[in-house]
Formats: C-alpha cells, structure tokens, sequence
C-alpha cells in the first residue's frame, strides 16, 4: 500500500514536471530576434535612422547608419517601418518560422512630396547686408553643436559647476565610510595640536590660497 503511495506521488511530479517543462519551451519558442539591413527600392542604398516598432506595443528600435537594425518580438508581431522620406512599410511575423532567429531585408520607397514655392531675392541695400552681417544669428549646424559640445573647455566648466551625479555621490559617501572605519571605536585626531598641519597652513597662507578668487568658468557662455 506504501508503495503504491509513493509510485502515485512520483508520478504526479513527473507529470507536473513535464508539463512545466514543455509550457516555458512553448513559451520560449515563441520568441524570436530579427536581425535585418533596410535598403532603398530602387538604388539599394542603406537608409539609416528607420524607426522599427512593434505595432500596438511601445518597443522599437532605430537603424544604424549602415541600415542595420535587430529587434526581439512575438511570432505573429507586426513590424512597423518609419523614416522621413519614405513612405511607412508594415511586415507581419509568421507564426511557423522555425527557430529563434530571423534575417530579412526590408526595402523602403522614397516618398514624393512638394514643397511650397520659395523666392530668393537680394537685400534691397549694402547697409541692410552689413547689418545681417552683424547681427543674424544663423543657427549652427549638427557638426558646429557636436564640436562645441566636446570642447575640452566647456567639458571643464560643466565638470566644475555641475553636481555630483549618484555614481559619483555613492562614491564620495563610501569613501567618507571607509575614512570613518580607520578611527573605529576611538577618538580621531586633532590636527590643531599638529605642528606639520600648521606648517602647511603658513606656506598656503603665504602663498595666498586663502585668497577670494574668481571662477573663471562661470563667465563662459556657449550656445547648443
């Protein structure tokens, strides 16, 4: 009769067992990442920063300059593919696809639109011209804003001016934590009664220090 117990119970998990087993396959089967190079129709020519989204999920990704993208998605799915330009191309998963990785490349047609007419015409006098010389501000392209924003200067003045973010916080707070475990369970010590520590002090007040000075980098101003 024990027996029979004991053959019934490991039975039962066995089953439950396979059972679990083959739901996460099932699940897991489902899955599947797209690898793809989106091109255009007539000239085969990468289209880079192409939006591919899961339609009716907020998922997606963006194309690399070379017009490659990958994205992880159901089987089923609905691809979206959007850029200025072209117009918007939709690409359904297959259900039967076999395995867990796709490649594909999708073709994109270049949208044909027309623009409003524009006339150019000349400043009506020299002094008009002088003072758009002076005085427009022509806004500055993307490689004239990445310049300045990698400017060893600027990068200086930010890192000077601008608090400490939490990986920088966390570790000035450890390092304060690992300065207060040295004089554990005992009095710190007083560098007033320290004549080295008063020595220093007198060079730094003579070399002036001590004095108020300027911050040169408050005064920068760039514009992004």
């Amino acid at each position: 009769m024990r027996m029979n117990f004991l053959s019934y119970c490991l039975l039962s998990l066995l089953v439950l067992a396979v059972g679990q087993t083959g739901h996460a396959q099932t699940g897991y089967d489902n899955v599947i990442q797209i690898n793809g190079v989106i091109m255009t129709a007539d000239s085969l020519r990468a289209v880079p920063n192409v939006t591919v989204q899961v339609k009716n999920k907020n998922r997606g990704v963006e194309s690399e300059y070379s017009g490659v993208f990958s994205i992880v998605c159901y089987k089923g799915d609905t691809l979206e593919f959007s850029s200025v330009g072209y117009r918007p191309k939709e690409y359904v998963v297959k259900k039967d696809i076999g395995g867990n990785i796709f490649s594909m490349i999708q073709l994109m047609v270049q949208d044909t639109f027309f623009l409003p007419e524009t006339i150019i015409r000349p400043l009506p006098s020299g002094e008009g011209f002088d003072y758009a010389f002076l005085h427009w501000r022509i806004p500055n392209d993307q490689y004239e804003i990445a310049r300045r924003n990698t400017d060893a200067y600027i990068l200086r003045a930010l890192a000077y001016t601008l608090p400490k973010d939490g990986h920088e916080a966390q570790s000035a707070y450890l390092q304060q934590q690992a300065r207060e475990a040295v004089y554990y369970g005992q009095q710190k010590p007083m560098n007033i009664l320290n004549p080295l520590a008063w020595g220093e002090f007198f060079e730094a007040w003579k070399r002036g220090d001590f004095r108020k000075k300027s911050n040169p980098y408050l005064s920068t101003q760039s514009s992004y």
